[in-house]
């Protein structure tokens, strides 16, 4: 089961709003979702969670781009939603060439079996487990990088609550 809500803060405080994403497949999409929400370009908190396997903390600040936190990268990678902010950036990886994607060095087309599965996937593939992003990314709004990577559990009401936000995020739950 997944949740997923933005925050967006005013001059009175803190507007939460249930989000569906249901139409957001890449982590542009998701920002922009965000900029919608977002007042007068203030920050904008993306909240996504699949119960406690892992979460994930988008922020959008106006036009800068978005700063990303992930809880556990190996968990996240085996989500569809958690595949969204898993970019190559992100994972430290060279982004992949359009064209390398369509035809494979061996001349395969993309979707076509590359070899009979026996052979461990790349290395260099591989998605660490454990935290991965900014770490840093709400600091200035009260929660410390060792608070951050220390949560678990039900991690967004705790860091709702650090924003003084926690009965804003319950509502829209």
């Amino acid at each position: 089961m997944y949740f997923a809500a933005l925050l967006a803060r005013t001059e009175d405080g803190w507007e939460a709003s249930d989000t569906e994403l249901d139409d957001v497949e890449t982590l542009a999409d998701l920002t922009d979702l965000a900029r919608g929400a977002s007042v007068d370009d203030n920050t904008v908190l993306a909240f996504i969670e699949q119960e406690d396997a892992w979460f994930g903390v988008v922020r959008v600040d106006g036009e800068e781009d978005p700063r990303i936190y992930v809880s556990d990268a190996a968990a996240a990678a085996r989500s569809s939603y958690g595949e969204i902010l898993l970019t190559d950036e992100l994972l430290g990886r060279e982004p992949e060439d359009d064209l390398d994607s369509l035809v494979d060095l061996d001349g395969t087309e993309d979707g076509e079996p590359e070899d009979d599965g026996d052979e461990p996937a790349d290395a260099d593939d591989a998605v660490p487990p454990g935290p991965i992003g900014d770490t840093e990314i709400l600091e200035d709004l009260g929660m410390s990088s060792k608070e951050l990577t220390a949560l678990d559990g039900d991690a967004l009401t705790e860091i709702a609550d650090v924003l003084g936000c926690g009965e804003i995020l319950e509502a829209v739950r």
